[in-house]
């Protein structure tokens, strides 16, 4: 019989059909057993009657161990007390692997326990609502850039250069031509494509060697970057609003039953819609002076920080005009005010911190090299990037979106290090 899978039942009511799965767990009394299987799609809890299965075959579904991986055939029906909402009235029972004694029960586990086993523990139903929720946000982000006309532009992992200094790469070398970095972003790449394409975004794994044991850090995360020609700082902040927006209401729409499973209050994601407050840094830094928090002028925001002006919100907060010193080389300066960079840093609500970084971008070659001497960068690594202000030189703007960081927000967890399915971290590189 053709296999069906847990997600489809409610389309097979009073159908006989074959699930093949996985035991989540079971329990037995008397003359029935009750298998709860998972198969990647959902759960779905499987009844079996020892007068309506071959002779054996409940002796087989009595000694399931964890994990065993097994075949369903039976009929299906609608039962709103089980898990899923449908149950199987099982014929056939047939066993693939009898699995040995899993070291993940359902009792508490540590962190670190789980971590090491994080090849199994990407099994678990919390685990599997994440990543399906991660799946979905990654998903939206390349629907939305591609229904808007949008290139997708694949950056290099290996660079010659940085885009913000060395100080947080990992280097390593790279034949006779001296040392490369793994990329901490494509966006100078996605310059050059948005220079070809008009609208380009980049999306790929990036990497950053700070020393940071935060629950906001990972060493290896996802970015995905656009870039615009003719948009300046206020067309950037119009897009990353609608952006997000985007993103969580399909989250909403699609995953629904996930976010249940990770006990989300939705009614927090149902106001992530346009329009999204807007303040300047110095506005930013008036809010956390009169919260009596300890900043000085000047500084970037640390993780206190950004929650104490998040708090102050129930939808992400844009901060823009930036002092220079603050931000990356590449972004313009404020021709009102010389002394302020035209970033954009958008702080999501409930404590989570910043999940996008975007400025306009320098466009112009003079103040650009000026800014490339002054970081005491080396002008041969960006000699390509000034190419890009040397022919055809436009306003231009883009950003970036942390994906960990969005899924850990979304879904209401505490700590990036479940929003991949295997993090790498300061002290972890396994497995």
């Amino acid at each position: 019989m053709k296999q069906t899978y847990i997600s489809d039942l409610k389309n097979h009511v009073g159908e006989t059909v074959t699930l093949k799965g996985w035991l989540y767990n079971s329990r037995h009394s008397g003359k029935l057993v009750f298998l709860i299987m998972r198969d990647g799609t959902g759960l779905s809890q499987c009844v079996v009657f020892i007068k309506n299965v071959a002779e054996g075959e409940f002796e087989v579904a009595k000694s399931l161990t964890q994990e065993s991986s097994f075949i369903v055939t039976g009929t299906v029906k609608a039962e709103p007390r089980s898990v899923g909402g449908y149950e199987l009235d099982v014929q056939k029972v047939e066993l693939v692997h009898l699995a040995q004694e899993y070291p993940i029960t359902p009792k508490e586990h540590g962190v670190e326990f789980l971590a090491d086993r994080r090849h199994l523990w990407v099994r678990s139903h919390r685990q599997w609502a994440i990543l399906r929720i991660r799946h979905e946000i990654i998903k939206s982000i390349r629907n939305f850039f591609d229904d808007r006309g949008f290139t997708l532009f694949d950056a290099p992992i290996f660079t010659p250069n940085s885009v913000e200094g060395t100080t947080t790469l990992f280097e390593t070398p790279y034949f006779d031509e001296g040392s490369a970095y793994l990329t901490q972003s494509g966006q100078l790449y996605g310059e050059a494509g948005a220079m070809a394409f008009g609208k380009a975004y980049v999306f790929g794994p990036t990497f950053r060697a700070e020393k940071s044991k935060t629950r906001r850090h990972l060493t290896e995360f996802w970015m995905v970057e656009p870039e615009m020609a003719f948009y300046d700082l206020d067309m950037n902040m119009d897009l990353m609003e609608e952006f997000v927006e985007h993103i969580v209401q399909q989250v909403l729409t699609n995953r629904k039953m996930e976010l249940e499973v990770l006990e989300r209050d939705i009614t927090k994601l149902e106001v992530i819609k346009r329009p999204f407050p807007r303040i300047s840094y110095d506005e930013a830094v008036a809010i956390l002076h009169k919260k009596g928090l300890p900043f000085e002028y000047g500084n970037d925001f640390g993780a206190p920080d950004e929650t104490g002006i998040g708090e102050d919100f129930d939808k992400p907060v844009m901060v823009y005009n930036w002092p220079k010193e603050v931000k990356a080389f590449y972004m313009k300066q404020d021709e009102k005010d010389p002394s302020k960079a035209k970033g954009v840093d958008m702080l999501a609500p409930e404590g989570y911190g910043e999940i996008i970084g975007g400025a306009q971008r320098e466009d112009n070659l003079d103040l650009l090299l000026e800014k490339i001497r002054e970081h005491k960068l080396p002008e041969e690594a960006y000699d390509w990037y000034l190419d890009l202000r040397r022919y055809g030189s436009v306003p231009h703007a883009g950003f970036g979106m942390g994906v960990e960081r969005t899924v850990s927000w979304i879904c209401g967890i505490h700590h990036v290090r479940e929003t991949i399915p295997f993090a790498r971290l300061m002290g972890r590189l396994k497995p």
